[in-house]
């Protein structure tokens, strides 16, 4: 039987290699998958989130264990999708209309997968209706904007605006960020949460579902993707 402290520590220590070769081996003992996830995996990342939070790790160091979980979960996935456990909660996540940096938006949608979030990437330059469509084909909880131009905020409203059209926005919360973004923007467009980094934006997207759906907007200073992480 591995050492499954050594799963935990190779996801904090951004050890792909070895975190894939653990849960290669627990899978083939007959190791539960799901126990892999919420008792070492899981718990590794929300570590790897307080040593960002402290200052102890900076973007890179997030990328590295996220790449680590990342390398695990493409084994679970396929278990957990088989025995029909569903996940933490469904995410779409996207950089809006008009705006092509993508790197802060990758780095959220790394920590929320690892997380135990499903995440359905969009990508750069979304417009309105694919977030919509999105979030119908994936029965979304959650849609995470991102946007590093002032020149494309208001693609996040013009989102929010298509989710009202469509009578999906009050099935899901709308989380926004990136760097010229703030809690009074999305205030004034009706999001629902603004977080300063990525890994508070977990913790944020974690409390939206525990408080089920939104009757009204409520904007925490809590971002979705770190501004020193955009490009």
């Amino acid at each position: 039987m591995p050492d499954l402290q050594q799963l935990y520590q190779a996801v904090v220590d951004g050890d792909a290699e070895l975190s894939k070769s653990i849960t290669e081996e627990a899978l083939a003992e007959g190791v539960d998958a799901l126990s892999l996830v919420t008792g070492h995996m899981v718990p590794a990342m929300d570590e790897v989130g307080r040593l960002f939070e402290e200052g102890e790790y900076f973007v890179p160091e997030l990328l590295i264990s996220a790449r680590a979980m990342k390398a695990s979960m493409e084994l679970i996935r396929p278990i957990l999708v088989e025995t029909g456990v569903p996940p933490t909660g469904r995410v779409v996540i996207g950089t809006v209309k008009g705006d092509l940096h993508d790197i802060g938006k990758n780095l959220v949608a790394a920590m929320l997968e690892g997380g135990g979030f499903e995440v359905t990437d969009l990508g750069a330059d979304v417009d309105p209706e694919k977030f919509v469509e999105a979030v119908r084909e994936h029965n979304a909880d959650i849609v995470a904007m991102s946007a590093l131009l002032t020149t494309t905020m208001p693609s996040m409203k013009s989102t929010i605006d298509a989710l009202i059209a469509a009578e999906l926005r009050e099935k899901v919360k709308v989380m926004i960020g990136g760097a010229p973004v703030s809690a009074g923007f999305g205030e004034q467009i009706g999001a629902d949460g603004y977080a300063e980094n990525a890994s508070l934006a977990v913790s944020m997207a974690r409390g939206f579902l525990q408080a089920g759906a939104p009757s009204e907007s409520t904007v925490s200073k809590a971002n979705f993707s770190a501004s020193t992480s955009c490009g």
